[in-house]
């Protein structure tokens, strides 16, 4: 399991996604001074003094010393590749320094700084600085802690310094001009900052305040300092005194766009298939798209991955890579739509920016690889239906597709070619599990070999299995296995049904039999898991079993070539596997099972959602079944990960509740979804979500649920643009809630209803429902939401022209909103209240609370909100006459609008652009 060592804010220790336990302060300082001296020896007499310092000592320091050292072995030995050993000069701890943050950051500013690319520079610095989460340490304190402390400090402040320059040769002035000038407010008798920033006023076109600035920092340095300026920065003076041609911006090329690399891992001893190779190579000079068929386990996959390994130079735009689960056992195939939402993901296209039409989304996908020289390989195909929309229509792309059937439709279609796979040849056979088990061993026992062969039908996934079990007993004759699967295959001959061969039934059937029972118990229960794939956590709520015991099982399930471990602690399985597995599942324990794999999905995802919004009302989910344990968040950015990575599984849970009549449960999930797709601007996840959460409430008969649902799906419809069903849904709901006395949903009614309108731009009619909402939270003594209600009348009340009022619900907002540490509520409300002063003559003002939002909403990771934000700092700017700064401003709204593919905000900012351009030279 990957271990990753996190100094550069709290302490931290992760096993894979598992954080690891360190426990009391003293511990983590013991653990941070390891790790600061990783891979030397550090005495006793040192460690005593650096984690102790001036305090009160134990009464016997060695002794502590060897009891911290007991504790953090314990701890730390699920971390493979880390060790502590006594030396004779003291405790070392051995690890790769990649795996320690603080090394990987100073490992990568050396990197940046010897790099040639100046492009590449960016990249390594950039990733150096996105390591730090906070103080280093956090926590911690003693003088030597302090001291490296403030030492790593000016490490990264001189980091900081290093990008601003590459960034300056690279021609990003105008986008560096904002974060430079908020910068030196904090650093203001820094001279080679200073120095930056007049080369980027110069640069933008504003020589005078370059000039300026160097005398304010001229007149700083005698009065505080009694000194002068260095010579670089009176030489840069001098040098824009003279207009020196050195110091004019170079010329720079449009950044390339991301890559996608979406292959899975390159097939290990792949053999044999050279006519089949061939044909694919021959197939593809004729024609851009290619089909694989062949019955399951004849190696499709295999095949079509080798060929795109041998070819990557092919591809240099990149690959996109997706399992359509055509015969996934578990549930139905992938959608077409669900597909493309992949692929437009890797392509870089924000959530919020995909068009809520399928055939838009198809149109975007197919616009985005026009042109492009990229493979596209669509992996286990049901049919030529789920295939065709995700064709990308231009010659310069590459697409293979893997499937069981024969896609005669795709052929007569789109003049597809097709290669169809038979069996492996009795040499290639032999040859592929030679290389699994040595020639050696085949060829002591020549006609056992052949016998385990010829049960294997020549498939490439039976044979892959016989081997991984001939490995785990290489002391084993080969003709005792074959005696055993002789055995087993005959005993399977009458449950075969003709979908899958008697032979690979056999083969599966004789590698279960040989597991451990607890390995074969988790093994069945597997065959439960409803996603496409599982995390460790999942199955030790799955199985009920400990942590440790389950790793031990995977162990065994890997070795004996049952599951695979395609990422650090998730696993999946092989359709036919699965499908064998489920046959397996102990049936007297599959429903309880069942119930602690949902219910670890549903109260993670709450936990989730707690960490994100801590201030929503929440609802009870009742509590987990005996045996699961659900997951708990640190941060936000860990809660965030966990449902992006977990988004498919809990809407695979989602439709399996449903199936199974948990109607509660169907929208419990949909809830704990809300902020996470609100942040992400995911509406399009969030309506189906909700749409499946009103039937259930409807289905459940629970009135407040169904009010809640509909005023869940009101404002994703909203969200999504469907203004006319997020009306429906919304007004049904606040009638509801009249008709039973629910003055919460009311309230949340209003405040939704008043969103809504905001959206259409009727900010009377918005006005109609934030009041009453403001009203009714107040009654409920709901002070956050009575603070959300605020910032939206003053927005609203600003937009008709009642400043003085709006003024004072915003600042009422505000004080609410620092009190109870809403960030985001925060960041909404200085934005509000930037738009008031602008609007009512107070620019500077203005600017003050539009920063303030701005550094906020870079913190919550909110584009949506920020490229607002940027637009309107762009107009205070152009109202100050700072031309070049209202340039900068909406030059950056206007990436964020690109990216997000808002086109009607990016028409704005264009003709913003283009007026202040006229108006300038017309001056």
């Amino acid at each position: 399991m990957t271990v990753q060592f996190r100094l550069l804010g709290d302490v931290e220790v992760h096993v894979g996604d598992r954080p690891i336990a360190i426990g009391y302060a003293q511990l983590r300082c013991v653990l941070v001074v390891l790790l600061v001296e990783a891979n030397h020896a550090v005495s006793v007499d040192q460690l005593v003094d650096r984690v102790w310092g001036d305090r009160r000592l134990p009464r016997s320091p060695r002794a502590a010393v060897q009891h911290s050292m007991t504790l953090l072995r314990s701890a730390l030995a699920p971390a493979e590749g880390v060790t502590i050993a006594r030396k004779s000069a003291g405790y070392q701890l051995t690890v790769d320094p990649e795996a320690v943050d603080l090394h990987r950051f100073r490992r990568l500013i050396r990197d940046g700084r010897a790099a040639d690319d100046d492009g590449q520079a960016a990249v390594l610095l950039d990733q150096a600085l996105k390591l730090w989460r906070g103080e280093p340490f956090a926590g911690l304190g003693t003088a030597w802690l302090e001291s490296v402390r403030a030492t790593l400090i000016q490490h990264r402040h001189a980091a900081r310094l290093d990008l601003v320059d590459v960034r300056l040769r690279l021609g990003e002035h105008a986008a560096l001009l904002p974060d430079l000038l908020a910068w030196v407010g904090k650093n203001p008798l820094d001279e080679r900052l200073a120095c930056q920033l007049m080369v980027a006023l110069y640069r933008s076109g504003r020589p005078a305040d370059a000039l300026d600035h160097y005398q304010q920092v001229r007149c700083r340095l005698a009065d505080e300092l009694g000194t002068d300026p260095s010579s670089p920065l009176q030489r840069l003076h001098e040098q824009i005194l003279a207009t020196d041609p050195a110091l004019t911006a170079p010329t720079v090329q449009a950044a390339a766009m991301a890559v996608p690399h979406q292959l899975p891992a390159q097939p290990r001893l792949f053999t044999g298939r050279t006519c089949d190779l061939a044909g694919l190579d021959t197939t593809l000079a004729l024609e851009n798209t290619v089909t694989v068929s062949g019955i399951g386990g004849i190696g499709k996959t295999w095949l079509a991955l080798h060929w795109a390994y041998q070819h990557l130079d092919r591809f240099p735009d990149g690959q996109l890579y997706v399992n359509l689960r055509g015969f996934d056992p578990t549930g139905q195939p992938m959608s077409a739509a669900t597909a493309v939402r992949g692929f437009l993901d890797a392509l870089g296209v924000v959530p919020a920016s995909v068009p809520f039409d399928v055939d838009a989304q198809v149109g975007l996908y197919r616009s985005l690889v026009a042109g492009k020289r990229m493979l596209i390989f669509l992996d286990n195909a049901a049919d030529s239906t789920q295939v065709a929309s995700l064709l990308p229509g231009s010659p310069t792309c590459v697409v293979l597709i893997t499937s069981r059937r024969h896609l005669s439709g795709l052929i007569a279609a789109h003049g597809t070619r097709s290669v169809n796979l038979d069996r492996l040849t009795d040499d290639e056979a032999y040859r592929l599990l030679a290389r699994h088990l040595g020639a050696d061993r085949l060829a002591a026992e020549p006609g056992v070999a052949t016998e385990l062969l010829d049960c294997c039908a020549g498939l490439p996934l039976a044979i892959s299995i016989v081997a991984a079990r001939a490995t785990m007993h290489r002391g084993f004759s080969l003709s005792v296995l074959a005696d055993e699967l002789r055995d087993q295959t005959g005993r399977l001959d009458a449950l075969d049904t003709g979908d899958n061969l008697v032979n690979l039934r056999a083969v599966f059937s004789w590698s279960y039999q040989a597991l451990s029972a607890e390995a074969a118990d988790v093994f069945g229960a597997l065959g439960l898991a409803p996603g496409a794939d599982i995390g460790l956590p999942a199955i030790v709520s799955l199985t009920a079993l400990p942590t440790a015991r389950v790793r031990a099982c995977l162990r065994e399930l890997e070795q004996a070539h049952l599951v695979d471990q395609h990422a650090p602690g998730r696993y999946r399985m092989h359709d036919l596997v699965r499908l064998y597995a489920g046959e397996r599942a102990r049936h007297d324990k599959s429903p309880a099972a069942l119930r602690r794999l949902v219910d670890f999905y549903v109260h993670t995802a709450f936990a989730a959602e707690r960490r994100l919004d801590p201030h929503r009302e929440p609802i009870w989910i009742g509590i987990p079944a005996k045996g699961c344990t659900p997951h708990e968040f640190e941060d936000e950015p860990a809660a965030m990960a966990w449902l992006a990575t977990e988004l498919p599984n809990l809407l695979a849970v989602q439709k399996l509740a449903a199936g199974h009549g948990r109607h509660a449960t169907v929208w419990h999930l949909a809830w704990t979804l809300n902020t996470f797709f609100r942040r992400r601007g995911d509406y399009h996840d969030a309506v189906a979500v909700w749409r499946a959460g009103v039937a259930a409430a409807d289905n459940s008969g629970d009135g407040a649920a169904q009010t809640l649902a509909r005023r869940s799906l009101g404002n994703a419809c909203g969200g999504l643009g469907l203004h006319s069903e997020a009306l429906r849904h919304l007004q049904q709901a606040l009638t509801v809630s009249r008709q039973t006395g629910d003055v919460s949903g009311q309230a949340h009614a209003h405040h939704l209803t008043a969103a809504l309108w905001d959206d259409w731009g009727d900010d009377r009619r918005a006005l109609e429902h934030a009041i009453p909402a403001l009203r009714l939270f107040q009654e409920l003594d709901l002070p956050v939401w009575e603070a959300w209600a605020h910032t939206q009348v003053g927005w609203h009340q600003a937009q008709v022209g009642d400043y003085q009022q709006a003024r004072a619900h915003c600042e009422a907002a505000l004080t609410l909103a620092r009190r109870h540490r809403d960030r985001e509520l925060e960041a909404t409300t200085l934005d509000s209240l930037g738009h008031i002063a602008h609007n009512t003559g107070c620019h500077s003002q203005a600017l003050d609370y539009y920063w303030q939002a701005l550094g906020l909403l870079r913190d919550l990771g909110h584009d949506h909100h920020e490229a607002d934000t940027l637009l309107r700092i762009g107009h205070a700017h152009h109202a100050l006459g700072h031309h070049d700064m209202a340039v900068a401003a909406w030059r950056q709204a206007l990436e964020l609008y690109q990216a997000q593919r808002r086109a009607d905000d990016e028409d704005g900012v264009r003709q913003e652009l283009e007026a202040l351009s006229g108006h300038r030279l017309s001056g």
